[in-house]
């Protein structure tokens, strides 16, 4: 319908879709479906075509991303955008401290910082005429910068336009473009799809996606930006303290980091590292460090600079989280389902705060992508509890003598043939229950905690069960006779009666975990609550077909498919069959539709350290109640379950009013509607 004044249309367009980006893109809070804002998206594009006169360089329409551009042309920052002095331990921050109270007297004994993040991405300076973004430039050497006024402004979180009162004529505000973890794992995810190369980590991948020529690649990058400074301000005033600055900007419509703090002097400062080293590596992006300055702009004046960098600020910086090292040697892995899994041998290196000597290399198409051969000099990467792994060659130093990584045509264990099924990644050992490394990974599964639970069974006494033949599959286990474990290594008379009490205890269990225990390919222990619930018995389980499978919340055909194959073959049901005549029994179950569970509908939040439960259990146990457990607090989150060291997700709950427990009340939750622990 053609509109009676269609430049009213546009401007109400305009600033209703600029509210939803605002929320969604900086409050982390959207507040329609995403198919209302595309419509309205839509209507606003095709009434600026049908009146181009009404067009603006600041309208939502804008993102998209422009004619791209033969070369980046050069800007001259009015204000040197200057770099930081590094602190690696305490000590430098003591020193750092003294130099700030030697400066400024005895007046300022105890100094209030402003602490922030030290976001692992690109330094970007964004200016704006009467509220308007402008020119948006890199940092380049600090004076001279390149300009991507093209690209930041497909960047979400970057408003087009500032909001509320009181903004300066002119503005330069200063911040961090980076990719989410999430983001930068989808990516690379969908280059792997493509044959295409991946990027090296979500630096890297911000880095590239800000110097493309064709902004409408950038457009397509996850990219987000947070503010910490201001540079040129003309035509208004700004708070006297750097964390009331900060808050001003978002109230212009910036992201700040949640994460950001005030504390009080040095000790203060060492507090906060240590609680945000903590975790690091839970944050939704990657930091190198911390930024510490003087929170006083006044004292900042005091201070001055040094050389490049200001004396009242410091990034004190974690331990690297990649490092260079060097390859020795591959070895060839065998998983519980066959997988066979290149293993890197390193030269060993510290890095992420542990020294590493192994990394996953993940199958014969990462080693193709990587092009790695032996004796490469590669970097590592190690974030936390995360497997080391290589993310890239350094090309330039590969010496002459390097060898070529040949994966093998058989199992290295068993000798059987290796196959590889159309659309997998990995290949698989044939031999099954043949292959002596699918047994052990098989055995060391069923008999584990969250499955049989098993004490005393471990990886070792497993491994020499397997090799001395005592075992075949997880059925031989209760065959086991107290002669037979005093005959092996390290055994004495009372831990063979413990082991055997214990498989004996082991024989009374519930379907779910019996369902887990088996080792189904795809099939958690969320998926095998859900079966049971859905089921009730094992017989009505396993005459389930694939349609009938398919209705299973979290099972899709993938999973179904595994079920099938394991519920067909001869092999696996005689398993089944020899453990239930061993006596290993359980009850049959209440069927509950996934819409009955007493969770069902709502939305759950997990942060922060918990002690009883990892978060990922503590996440199956509130699907398996028919909760949809998320990643990020919003105003749809029920409940968040905030453990120690809960950051950003926690201040986000309390600022919407979601209702925030702590574990013990999740434990009683769960206890309450009989979910195992």
């Amino acid at each position: 319908m053609p509109s009676a004044d269609p430049l009213q249309e546009i401007e109400d367009l305009r600033e209703q879709l600029d509210a939803w980006n605002h929320q969604y893109y900086v409050l982390d809070d959207p507040s329609v479906p995403d198919v209302e804002y595309d419509r309205s998206m839509l209507r606003l594009q095709q009434l600026e075509q049908q009146y181009p006169q009404f067009q603006r360089p600041d309208s939502p329409s804008q993102r998209v991303g422009a004619t791209p551009l033969q070369q980046f042309s050069q800007v001259s920052h009015e204000v040197p955008m200057l770099s930081l002095e590094n602190a690696f331990n305490q000590d430098d921050m003591l020193n750092f401290n003294r130099r700030l109270l030697d400066r400024l007297g005895d007046g300022a004994a105890s100094l209030e910082f402003a602490c922030e993040p030290k976001l692992d991405g690109i330094a970007v300076s964004l200016l704006y005429r009467d509220g308007v973004l402008e020119r948006g430039a890199t940092r380049g050497d600090g004076s001279t910068g390149e300009d991507i006024t093209h690209n930041v402004r497909t960047i979400r979180s970057i408003p087009l336009r500032l909001r509320g009162e009181g903004i300066p004529h002119l503005l330069e505000v200063r911040g961090e473009i980076y990719m989410p973890k999430a983001g930068f794992e989808q990516l690379n995810n969908r280059a792997r799809e493509r044959g295409e190369k991946t990027f090296v980590n979500p630096r890297n991948a911000a880095a590239g996606s800000l110097r493309q020529l064709d902004a409408r690649v950038t457009a397509e990058r996850p990219l987000e930006m947070c503010c910490y400074s201001v540079g040129l301000v003309e035509g208004g005033t700004l708070p006297d303290r750097q964390a009331s600055m900060l808050q001003r900007l978002s109230e212009w419509g910036f992201r700040i980091n949640p994460e950001s703090a005030v504390v009080q002097g040095i000790e203060g400062c060492n507090a906060y590292y240590d609680e945000l080293a903590l975790r690091r590596n839970s944050l939704a992006y990657d930091i190198d460090g911390i930024v510490f300055k003087v929170n006083e702009f006044a004292l900042q004046e005091r201070l001055g600079f040094v050389s490049r960098a200001p004396r009242w600020a410091i990034a004190r910086k974690f331990p690297a989280q990649e490092e260079l090292t060097r390859l020795l040697d591959v070895e060839f892995q065998v998983g519980r389902t066959g997988a066979i899994t290149p293993v890197a041998r390193l030269e060993p290196v510290f890095v992420g705060g542990v020294t590493v000597s192994n990394a996953t290399l993940h199958n014969s198409d990462e080693i193709d992508r990587l092009g790695i051969q032996i004796g490469d000099t590669v970097i590592v990467r190690r974030a936390g509890d995360v497997i080391p792994q290589i993310v890239t060659v350094v090309l330039e130093k590969r010496p002459d003598n390097t060898r070529v990584i040949r994966f093998p045509t058989q199992c290295p264990v068993c000798q059987s043939a290796i196959e590889r099924e159309e659309g997998e990644a990995a290949w698989r050992c044939m031999g099954g229950l043949v292959c002596g490394a699918q047994q052990k990974a098989a055995i060391k599964h069923f008999v584990s905690r969250r499955a049989m639970d098993i004490d005393g069974l471990g990886d070792k006494l497993v491994e020499q069960l397997v090799e001395e033949g005592l075992v075949e599959n997880v059925a031989g286990l209760y065959a086991l006779t107290k002669e037979q474990l005093l005959n092996l290594e390290r055994m004495g008379e009372k831990s063979a009666d413990n082991l055997l009490a214990a498989l004996q205890a082991s024989k009374q269990t519930t379907l779910p975990r019996f369902i887990f225990a088996l080792g189904i390919r795809e099939v958690g222990e969320a998926t095998a609550l859900n079966l049971a619930r859905h089921f009730g018995s094992w017989p009505e389980l396993v005459s389930a077909t694939e349609e009938q499978l398919l209705q299973v919340d979290d099972v899709g055909p993938v999973v179904a498919d595994h079920l099938r194959q394991f519920f067909d073959s001869d092999a696996s049901m005689a398993v089944v069959k020899a453990l239930q005549d061993a006596g290993v029994s359980w009850p049959d179950i209440e069927r509950l539709p996934q819409r009955d569970l007493p969770l069902a509908e709502q939305v759950w939040v997990v942060t922060g350290k918990l002690e009883a439960l990892s978060r990922d259990e503590a996440k199956a146990r509130l699907q398996s109640l028919g909760a949809k457990v998320a990643g990020s607090v919003s105003a749809k989150t029920t409940c968040v379950v905030a453990g120690p060291a809960a950051g950003s997700k926690l201040a986000k709950a309390n600022e919407l009013g979601v209702e925030v427990i702590d574990e013990e009340s999740l434990l009683a939750l769960l206890a309450t509607h009989g979910v195992e622990l």
